[in-house]
This record gives C-alpha cells, structure tokens and sequence, in this order.
C-alpha cells in the first residue's frame, strides 16, 4: 500500500471511530435530557414554601398541594393534567404546554434514533439538532412563562401578600425549577453538537467522493498514458510482422 493510501485510511479509521464515540455519547446525554424533562413535567416542586410562608406547600406546572397552617403539615394536594381546565392560572397552564412540548419533541429526537440504520447520518444528526434545539426554546418559554403565575389567589394564600408576577414573596424556588434550567443549557449544548457532527460527515463525504474521483481521474490518464506509449511501438512492429 503506497504511503498516501496507508495514511488516508488511518485517517478514516480514526475519524470514524471518534465519531462514533462522540456519537454515543450525544445519544446518552440525549436520553438523559429526556429523563429530565419527563421529571420537570411530573414533579410538583416548582417552587415551595418556606419558614416565613403564611401556610406550607409546593407548586408545579399542573399539581399542587397547600396546607391550613405551618403546624398543619397535612396537605391538600389537587390539580392533574387530564383536569387542563383547573389548573389556577393561564400563565401555569402556557407553561404546561411547552414544558410538555419539549418533552414530546426529546422524545421524538429519542424515536429518531432508528433512522440511522435507514437514513443518511448527517441528515439525521441535523433533524434531532432541529428538533433538540426546539426543545430548549420550548424549555425556556415554559421556565419565562411560569412566574407570570404567581399573582394566583392559592399561591398568595401559601407565599404571602407580597407574592406577585415574577415576584415569589415569602416562596422559593425548588429542585425542579432548576433542574429545567439545567435541561435548558443540555439541550443547547447536545443541540450544537449534533449539527457539528452532521457537517463533519457532511464534510467527509464529500472528501472521500472528491478522493474517489480524483482516483477515477488518475487512472483515466494512466490508461491514456499506457495506451499512448504502446501505439507507436505496436505500429512499429506491425510491418515487421506482416513480412
């Protein structure tokens, strides 16, 4: 093997063995992402009470649960996503939508997956990027949106009379809430490097198709070649043989 040919196909092994290792790992956080969004969805710990709250309690997108009373720790817990209409403030059930939105399209990203055993790799690397990159817009409308909803009547009840839009009063935030934020910044980054992983098998692509025509090309002109040393010899011993 000549030494340009040796060292293209280290080059190819190396590069295609990185890329899968990269790619197996974007799989992985990507499952990842989606178990958090489907934890962000569920849990109802969005934001909480606290030492100073007038009552105890916890809030999440669509389920909540309120107390009587800081030594009343039974709480009274309602609110389900099959109950859309209840839900107690038009901000929380925006907020539903798109944190449940986000969750549909990671998993959709998810269900994707089986496409590279039928589709072009870059193709599919670029579609789950699309669709993990609306997954993180969804993501923070959901996280922008959700605060609009604090003005409601129960969560003044639990947080106090100086809870307002965007304002928590004596409230604070709780694990989930932060835990979509984080989701937010995962999607992001798994985004960027999904579409970085579509152009490079973009790019090699076109550099092996460019190297197989390059060869085809080379091997067009050493025919040529041969053929145009050969004639003239073949025309020179032509008469020697007709005699």
């Amino acid at each position: 093997m000549l030494p340009s040919q040796e060292a293209s196909k280290i080059y190819h092994d190396n590069y295609m063995r990185n890329s899968r290792a990269i790619g197996v790992l974007w799989a992985i956080f990507t499952i990842c992402l989606a178990i958090i969004n489907v934890v962000v969805f569920i849990q109802p710990y969005w934001i909480g009470d606290s030492v100073n709250t007038p009552h105890a309690g916890y809030f999440g997108l669509f389920h909540y649960c309120t107390g009587l009373g800081n030594s009343n720790r039974e709480l009274n817990c309602q609110g389900t996503f099959a109950e859309f209409s209840e839900i107690p403030s038009s901000a929380f059930k925006a907020a539903t939508f798109f944190v449940l939105l986000s969750m549909v399209l990671i998993l959709g990203c998810i269900a994707c997956f089986i496409l590279f055993f039928f589709c072009n790799t870059a193709t599919v690397y670029k579609t789950c990027a699309w669709m993990q990159l609306l997954c993180a817009v969804c993501l923070i409308l959901g996280c922008m949106i959700f605060p609009d909803g604090w003005d409601a009547e129960v969560v003044l009840d639990m947080c106090g009379e100086k809870t307002g839009k965007y304002t928590l009063g004596n409230c604070s935030v709780r694990w989930a809430y932060m835990l979509a934020i984080v989701g937010i910044m995962d999607a992001l980054i798994l985004s960027f490097l999904a579409f970085v992983l579509g152009n490079r098998q973009n790019d090699f692509q076109l550099e092996v198709q460019l190297k197989a025509e390059q060869k085809g090309e080379s091997l067009i002109i050493l025919d040529l070649f041969v053929f145009l040393v050969a004639c003239p010899n073949h025309l020179l011993q032509s008469p020697d043989r007709a005699k």
